[in-house]
C-alpha cells in the first residue's frame, strides 16, 4: 500500500516528466531557439558516480540477461571458424575437391565463392532482421534467426550425400549462404536488444562482450577443428557440433524479457512495464515514462524506416554507425583472421603458423576482457583514435621490415600482428561496437543495427576478396609489406574519428538525441553540459516541479 509521501514523490516525478516532454517538444519545433538556449530539462545519468562493480550489482538482472545473450555471439564466432576453416580439413578436400599432382585441392572458383557466401548473405540477413525485429520483437527475431541457422547447418551436414561433385559443392554453398544470412539476423538482433536494455553505466563494458565472446567462440571452434582434423568424416562431425550453439540462443530467447523500448513503440504499455520490472526491479514506471518521452519525441523527427535512417535528421547518425562497423576492417581484422596462412606466405612453417594463430586469439581474448575495465574508465573516442594510431605504427613497422627477408622478418611480422590485436582489442575494437550501438535513435535502433551489420558484412566481403590479390605471391606479392596498406587505413580511421565520431560515454538517450539535434560538432559533445538535469534527489528540481 502506497503512503502519502510516495504518492507525492510520484506526482512530482510525473510533473517533471511532463516538463521534459514539453521542453523537448518546444526544442524540436523551434530549432534556432534550442540552439541558443538548450531545453530547460533533460534526463541525465543519475548514477554516473557508481563504479563498474556497483553498477553491475545494481543492475544485476540486466547483467544476467546480457550474459545469456552472449550465446548468440559465441555462435557467431564458432560458426565463423567452423565454416571458414572447414576447407583446410583433408576429409573435406577429398569429398569436395579434385586431384592435382596427386594432391587434393579445392578449385579456386568454388573456394572464392564459398569464402564470400557467408558474409554476403549476412548482409541480406541483417537488413531483413531489421524489418523482422520491428514487426515481431527482439525475442522472436533471435529465436527465428537461431532456428534458421540450425537449418543452414543441416543443409551443410547433408551436402556430401550426392554422387555428383558439383551438386555437393552447390548444396554446401547454399547451406553456407543460408547460415550466413541467419547469423546476420541474429547478430543485428543481439546488438539491438543489448543497446536498448543497458543503462549508460553498463553500455560500454557489456557491449565489449561482442569481441570477447566472438573470440571465445573462435577458440572453441579452432579446438574442434583440430580434434576432427584427421577423422575420416571430420568435417561432418564439425558441422554437427554447430547445432548446440544454434539451439542455445533459441532457449535464451524464450527466457529473456522483451525489450521495453520495442513494447512501448507498439503501444503495449502493460507488457512493457512487466518486462522492465523483470529487467531491473527498480522504479519501472519512471523508467518507462522517460523512455516513452524519448520515443515520442524521436517519432516527431522521423519514422522508423530504412529510408528515414538516411534522411537529413538521421543521416549523420547512420553514417557514424556505418563507420563504426568498418573500424575492425581498418585495423586489419580480416587479415588477422587469416594470420596462419599469411605468415606462411611470409615464410613461416605451417605448424608454427597454427601456433601463431592460436596465440593471437588467446591474447586477443585476454585484451578484450581487460577492455571491459578500460572502456569504463576512458572515452570511446579517445580509445578508437589511440588504438588506430598505435596500430598504424605497428603495421608501418611491419611494412618496413617486409622490405627485407629472412627469419627475423618472419617472426617480427608475426609479433606485430599479435601486437595489433592486443592494442585494438583493448580499445578500438570494443569501442566500435559501443559507438555503433548507442549512436542511433531508439525508434530506429533495429534498422540502424541492420545497416551496421550490413556494412560490416560488405567490408568483410570486400577485404576477404581483395586481400589475396595484395599479399599473394602470384598477384601483388606484397607479403609483409601489406602492413603499409593497413597503416594507411588506420590513419584514415583516426582522421574520420576525430572529425566525425562524438563522445557519448555516460549520456542518456535523451541527451544524445538533443546533442545531435543541436548539430554539435563531434569535438563538442564531451564538453556539452545538460542545464536541466533531472535527479532523483534534488531539492531544486522538486521546488521547480511544485511551482509548475
Amino acid at each position: 500500500m502506497a503512503t502519502g509521501h510516495d504518492d507525492g514523490d510520484r506526482k512530482e516525478g510525473d510533473i517533471s516528466l511532463k516538463m521534459v516532454e514539453t521542453a523537448r517538444t518546444r526544442s524540436s519545433s523551434d530549432k534556432p531557439a534550442a540552439a541558443a538556449a538548450p531545453v530547460a530539462l533533460l534526463e541525465t545519468n543519475e548514477d554516473s558516480h557508481l563504479t563498474l562493480w556497483e553498477s553491475a550489482r545494481k543492475w544485476r538482472r540486466i547483467v544476467y540477461y546480457s550474459l545469456g545473450m552472449t550465446s548468440a555471439i559465441i555462435m557467431y564466432g564458432y560458426d565463423y571458424v567452423i565454416i571458414g576453416t572447414i576447407s583446410a580439413m583433408p576429409s573435406f578436400q577429398r569429398d569436395f575437391g579434385q586431384l592435382l599432382n596427386n594432391e587434393w585441392i579445392l578449385p579456386s572458383l568454388w573456394l572464392a565463392v564459398w569464402n564470400i557466401a557467408s558474409p554476403a548473405c549476412s548482409m541480406v540477413g541483417a537488413i531483413a532482421g531489421g524489418f523482422f525485429q520491428d514487426r515481431v520483437g527482439r525475442r522472436w527475431a533471435l529465436c527465428v534467426g537461431s532456428f534458421l541457422s540450425a537449418v543452414g547447418v543441416a543443409v551443410c551436414y547433408v551436402s556430401n550425400l550426392s554422387d555428383d561433385i558439383d551438386t555437393r559443392r552447390g548444396v554446401f554453398l547454399a547451406g553456407k549462404g543460408f547460415q550466413g544470412g541467419a547469423i546476420g539476423m541474429v547478430m543485428a538482433t543481439a546488438q539491438t536488444y543489448l543497446s536498448e536494455i543497458l543503462p549508460p553505466n553498463l553500455r560500454g563494458p557489456v557491449l565489449a562482450f561482442f569481441p570477447i565472446f566472438t573470440l571465445l567462440g573462435q577458440v572453441i571452434g579452432a579446438l574442434v577443428i583440430f580434434a576432427c582434423l584427421n577423422l575420416r568424416n571430420g568435417y561432418s562431425v564439425a558441422f554437427a557440433t554447430q547445432w548446440p550453439f544454434s539451439v542455445l540462443p533459441m532457449i535464451v530467447a524464450l527466457l529473456i524479457p522483451e525489450s521495453p523500448a520495442f513494447l512501448v513503440r507498439k503501444g503495449r504499455d502493460g507488457a512493457a512495464l512487466k518486462a522492465q520490472r523483470r529487467l531491473d526491479g527498480g522504479d519501472a514506471e519512471r523508467t518507462l515514462a522517460r523512455l516513452r518521452v524519448n520515443i515520442e519525441h524521436e517519432r516527431t523527427q522521423a519514422k522508423a524506416t530504412y529510408r528515414d535512417s538516411f534522411r537529413r535528421g538521421n543521416l549523420r547518425r547512420t553514417l557514424i554507425v556505418m563507420f563504426a562497423a568498418v573500424i575492425p576492417q581498418l585495423f586489419g581484422l580480416t587479415l588477422l583472421a587469416k594470420a596462419s596462412y599469411f605468415v606462411q606466405i611470409v615464410g613461416m612453417k605451417a605448424n608454427l603458423s597454427v601456433i601463431v594463430l592460436i596465440l593471437g586469439i588467446v591474447v586477443g581474448l585476454i585484451a578484450n576482457v581487460a577492455s571491459m575495465w578500460v572502456i569504463n574508465r576512458f572515452d570511446r573516442r579517445l580509445l578508437i583514435m589511440l588504438g588506430l594510431s598505435v596500430a598504424a605504427l605497428l603495421w608501418g613497422s611491419m611494412g618496413v621490415a617486409g622490405i627485407w627477408s629472412g627469419p627475423v622478418v618472419v617472426w617480427y611480422t608475426a609479433a606485430m600482428m599479435i601486437a595489433v590485436i592486443v592494442v585494438c582489442g583493448l580499445g578500438a575494437w570494443p569501442s566500435s561496437h559501443v559507438v555503433g550501438s548507442e549512436t542511433s535513435a531508439l525508434h530506429l535502433r533495429a534498422k540502424a543495427q541492420g545497416i551496421g551489420w550490413f556494412t560490416a558484412g560488405a567490408g568483410n566481403s570486400i577485404f576477404g576478396f581483395v586481400l589475396p590479390y595484395i599479399f599473394n605471391p602470384d598477384q601483388g606479392n606484397l607479403r609483409a609489406k601489406t602492413g603499409f596498406v593497413f597503416a594507411g587505413l588506420c590513419i584514415i580511421g583516426v582522421v574520420v574519428t576525430f572529425f566525425s565520431v562524438p563522445e557519448m560515454k555516460g549520456r542518456t538517450p535523451a541527451e544524445i538525441d538533443h546533442m545531435f539535434e543541436l548539430g554539435l560538432s563531434a569535438r563538442r559533445f564531451k564538453g556539452w553540459q545538460n542545464p536541466g538535469a533531472i535527479r532523483t534527489v534534488c531539492g531544486e528540481e522538486k521546488d521547480r516541479a511544485k511551482e509548475v
